[in-house]
């Protein structure tokens, strides 16, 4: 049964379904704050959700060593990844391109993964975060590069320091981490140059 969960559960169609996933982060990056669909059927090993594990399959690869929370390295997600990516986990925060964090798991401090170097600013880690919605919670404003003036959002299961750690991380630019927020099959990026604020400030 462990195998069948580690060798299923993949695109049915992975040319078109990941080109399709990759258009819609990369939309979803140029212009932070603006919800993506993810359309495209993953199923991997839980507690990893479908859509999280959709973006897994179209980003990460041999060369992108994976971080995982304790909940999904202990999982069968570990060699799903593998078989479908080729990519290995790595128990290293500062070592790992992609981290992915499942819906309810604390999120690490942002400074504690790759920020990337000045010469190489692309050489850190994106995090993709599963949360509860992007309705219903803490209202946030963002501003930035691929933002006319400012849009607001409202994602729930955000930790209570988020502001302040999308703060330090921008502070640290052109390094920085990139997030790829997950909420049911729909998407918000938030890249290291969107500056965050809470609208109750």
């Amino acid at each position: 049964m462990a195998d069948t969960q580690i060798f299923s559960g993949a695109f049915a169609e992975p040319v078109f379904a990941a080109q399709s996933v990759f258009r819609t982060i990369m939309d979803c990056m140029a212009r932070p704050g603006t919800v993506g669909m993810i359309a495209a059927a993953a199923r991997p090993p839980q507690p990893l959700g479908s859509t999280a594990g959709a973006v897994a399959l179209t980003l990460c690869d041999h060369d992108t060593p994976v971080w995982l929370t304790p909940k999904l390295g202990k999982s069968k997600l570990p060699g799903w990844l593998s078989f479908h990516t080729g990519a290995a986990v790595t128990e290293d925060k500062h070592e790992a391109r992609f981290a992915f964090v499942e819906q309810g798991a604390a999120v690490p401090g942002f400074g504690l993964f790759s920020q990337g170097t000045q010469e190489y600013p692309d050489r850190s880690t994106t995090l993709v975060v599963e949360i509860d919605a992007f309705e219903g919670g803490r209202p946030l404003e963002l501003a930035g590069p691929g933002i006319r003036e400012t849009i607001k959002v409202a994602p729930q299961g955000l930790p209570d320091t988020f502001v302040a750690l999308a703060a330090a991380n921008r502070a640290m630019f052109p390094r920085g981490v990139d997030l790829i927020l997950v909420a049911g099959d729909r998407v918000l990026c938030l890249p290291r140059t969107t500056v965050i604020n809470s609208r109750e400030a």
